[in-house]
């Protein structure tokens, strides 16, 4: 790594498995990203983002948000499986001054989640200007699973997020017409709130939390010299094995843990390929993929000590296998209507669910706790991520076929790219006072109404 690489670097690791206590609080703060004029921004407990909050299963963790804006946020634990109550979402909403106290009782396996603002109508701007943070569930026992485990050093945390930004260097977000409709796409790389900075890794196998905190943006990661990510992970923990992939699809929300091999000691970059995900593409068939930008450089420091430096054959991670055969079957069409003279007849909606567009005072509909579902879910023009709250679900089918190999995993997220077939249990209650939502996460989409909720009990 040269002297004149900027080297990346990591959230402050907030460890809160000896405490069971952690403390975040909405901030406003400024950021010059890359050199350019100061940018007003928000994080938690920093000035821009969170720190990463590494949680002990099995435990009974007490959270404490505490809210230093002048306009309401929140905190919504996005992977966990905590009851509605303690979710974080639009009805949990914390007023200027204010502070939320949830206790997250933890009994799923260990994973990477995320947590983010989820203040209905100003989710995609506070987490544009930096409400968001990662999570790590853990059981202390990756040592015994031979995965690296050293945080910043050969276990990566990496927030992914694209931003634009004005000639003086500022962040810049507008939601106009074409931004709605699409969601917001940028076009500056940032990881971890940085730009053009490189990972140093050890010159042995790298474990990478790889967190789509984007708005909108789907990325389809490669390696550039074609060398395997071997998949640990998805977004409710462990696979039972790794899984050899050359390419990994992450839409918004949605995580992935893989392992990277730099035994070889060559530098190497991981790359996206530009997606274009546009309704109006759609409609005038131009829709697709627009070559290839960098993501995030690694640099082999041979100076750092290697910990880890073979692959694990094996993973205690458990496949989902939900009998959901007679279970019940709900339908969800995720809608849009274009607007600007091409409204769609049937509604006048422009963001919506199964033509209803997200109204907080009403419950969609109840599910009965324990019990498990079949849900298909259609989307309209574009591909849409599809994140439902307080459950992680089984990929069941995609368009049909079975699920893509990297959607074989515990999710709590999908990418919906015409149709998907989910199995659902619903573990945890969920009050009407405080339902689970289930919602596209391009977050413009969100925010303009495609978004409901649901009870548990």
């Amino acid at each position: 790594m040269s002297d004149s690489d900027k080297k990346l670097q990591y959230p402050p690791l907030l460890d809160a498995t000896a405490s069971q206590r952690f403390a975040l609080k909405a901030q406003t703060g400024t950021m010059r990203f890359d050199g350019g004029a100061a940018t007003n921004t928000m994080g938690y407990s920093q000035d821009y983002l969170g720190p990463t909050v590494r949680l002990l299963t099995g435990s009974d963790t007490q959270a404490e948000v505490q809210n230093a804006l002048r306009t309401p946020v929140s905190a919504h634990w996005h992977g966990l499986l905590v009851p509605g109550t303690h979710d974080g979402g639009p009805h949990q909403a914390i007023a200027p001054g204010q502070t939320w106290q949830p206790v997250l009782s933890l009994d799923q396996p260990p994973a990477t989640a995320w947590y983010h603002s989820h203040v209905h109508g100003a989710t995609a701007e506070q987490v544009m200007f930096g409400l968001a943070g990662v999570l790590h569930v853990t059981d202390g026992a990756d040592d015994d699973r031979g995965l690296p485990s050293d945080y910043g050093i050969d276990d990566l945390t990496l927030v992914l997020q694209d931003r634009k930004f004005n000639w003086r260097g500022r962040i810049n977000y507008d939601a106009g017409m074409q931004q709605s409709m699409d969601g917001f796409i940028g076009d500056t790389m940032v990881v971890n709130g940085q730009i053009g900075a490189t990972a140093a890794v050890p010159q042995g196998v790298v474990r990478c939390r790889l967190v789509n905190g984007s708005n909108a943006r789907i990325y389809r990661l490669s390696l550039s010299d074609n060398r395997p990510m071997h998949l640990i992970a998805t977004d409710g923990g462990f696979l039972d094995r790794p899984l050899t992939l050359q390419g990994l699809t992450l839409a918004p929300g949605e995580r992935g843990e893989v392992l990277i091999d730099f035994s070889d000691g060559k530098a190497v970059t991981l790359l996206s390929d530009n997606i274009v995900n546009s309704a109006m593409g759609a409609i005038m068939g131009g829709s697709g993929s627009g070559g290839q930008f960098t993501v995030l450089p690694f640099a082999v420091d041979t100076s750092v000590p290697v910990r880890i430096d073979t692959l694990p054959q094996r993973l205690d991670g458990e496949l989902p296998d939900l009998a959901v055969a007679s279970a019940p079957v709900r339908r969800f069409s995720l809608d849009m209507s274009m607007g600007m003279g091409m409204m769609m007849s049937r509604s006048d909606r422009q963001f919506s669910i199964n033509d209803a567009a997200f109204d907080q005072s009403r419950l969609n509909f109840a599910v009965a706790l324990g019990s498990l579902e079949r849900w298909v879910v259609q989307g309209d023009l574009m591909m849409h991520p599809f994140h439902i709250h307080g459950v992680r679900f089984q990929v069941l089918s995609e368009n049909g076929k079975p699920p893509q190999p990297q959607n074989r995993g515990w999710k709590d997220t999908v990418l919906v790219a015409g149709q998907v077939e989910l199995a659902l249990q619903f573990e945890k209650p969920a009050p009407s006072t405080a339902p689970y939502m289930y919602h596209c996460h391009i977050l413009e989409h969100e925010d303009g109404g495609m978004m409901g909720q649901f009870s548990v009990g």
